[in-house]
């Protein structure tokens, strides 16, 4: 006797949403439908190249960085070469790559995707939760894009999101239309979908910052932290940092609070990059409801100079942010 399957009808699995997102709000075209699956099938590839970790021979027997930067580069090619299968791909923006990929023509399509295709890496050894962040451009005509198009400052994003490879692996995402979370059920191969319209808290209860920079810091980004810790009146906030931007970032758009990596001394103009690591969650975030912002102006409102670019970023509960800037306003009126 066969036994049923663990997928109840009733379901909504990844593949079935994209396919009705298609006939409810996209052109017919098929080209978004086959750059989404593309992209959850990579994040299958790679969820299972982590959870193999260290045992599996694809990472042979190097040590150190030479171990972690096999790894990225596998998940690399797994991500470039889904991306390229779906034809609907022009250019591809990589974290482990200088320069953006153009697709050869017979395989070129209108989109332009940034990825981090491996990101928290370092502490993956650790049994650290770690992820994968996509972000999906549109030019806007009909002209196929080039790497030049890259920097366009009238790109639209049409999708973006990230899979998170912890206890279980999530994929988050939004088109545009709010945020929706799946868990990936390794018995039956397929996403299911968890959590529609997902809406982060007005307000959370932590904080997400790496502390060990405290030294290098701004007063304004001190003086927020104190009072998190320090409060005048109500309980202190707790803080939560894995040292992980997808697993910190899922905490903070699940529970609230405020993710914040300042510049520092060190890095004048921000470390995380901009296209592909602050504008897909900064969209992600505002999408559920939430708040982003470089310090002066939504992450989204920063218009790409360079394809590694890097910024600041403070991003969170519409409370928490909107307290962050009221801080900043003051600090600066202060100065004038």
């Amino acid at each position: 006797m066969t036994a049923p399957s663990r997928l109840d009808p009733s379901c909504t699995t990844l593949t079935k949403f994209i396919f009705a997102e298609e006939n409810r709000i996209w052109q017919s075209t098929g080209e978004l439908t086959r750059l989404l699956n593309s992209i959850q099938m990579a994040t299958k590839s790679v969820s299972a190249l982590v959870r193999r970790g260290g045992v599996s021979h694809l990472f042979t027997h190097a040590i150190g960085k030479q171990k972690e930067t096999k790894r990225k580069a596998i998940a690399n090619e797994i991500f470039i070469n889904m991306l390229i299968s779906s034809y609907s791909v022009g250019v591809i923006v990589s974290e482990e790559n200088p320069k953006p990929l153009e697709v050869d023509r017979d395989h070129r399509g209108k989109y332009i995707v940034a990825i981090d295709p491996l990101e928290g890496l370092p502490d993956v050894d650790c049994n650290t939760a770690i992820g994968s962040i996509f972000l999906i451009l549109d030019k806007g005509d009909d002209n196929l894009p080039t790497a030049q198009d890259v920097l366009f400052e009238d790109n639209q994003i049409t999708a973006a999101g990230y899979a998170l490879y912890g206890s279980a692996t999530t994929l988050v995402m939004s088109t545009g239309e709010g945020v929706n979370s799946f868990v990936l059920d390794t018995e039956i191969g397929e996403y299911i979908m968890t959590e529609s319209n997902l809406k982060m808290p007005k307000k959370g209860n932590t904080y997400s910052i790496n502390e060990g920079y405290t030294s290098s810091w701004d007063d304004l980004v001190k003086n927020y932290v104190n009072a998190k810790k320090f409060p005048h009146s109500g309980k202190p906030y707790t803080a939560r940092y894995v040292g992980s931007m997808v697993a910190d970032i899922h905490r903070t758009l699940k529970h609230g609070g405020i993710f914040m990596y300042p510049a520092n001394k060190e890095h004048p103009h921000g470390k995380l990059k901009l296209l592909y690591e602050c504008k897909p969650m900064a969209f992600i975030i505002e999408q559920a409801g939430g708040l982003s912002t470089d310090g002066t102006r939504s992450i989204l409102d920063v218009k790409p100079r360079e394809v590694h670019q890097t910024t600041p970023i403070f991003l969170g509960s519409t409370n928490d942010v909107r307290e962050f800037l009221g801080l900043a306003s003051k600090s600066v009126r202060s100065l004038q």
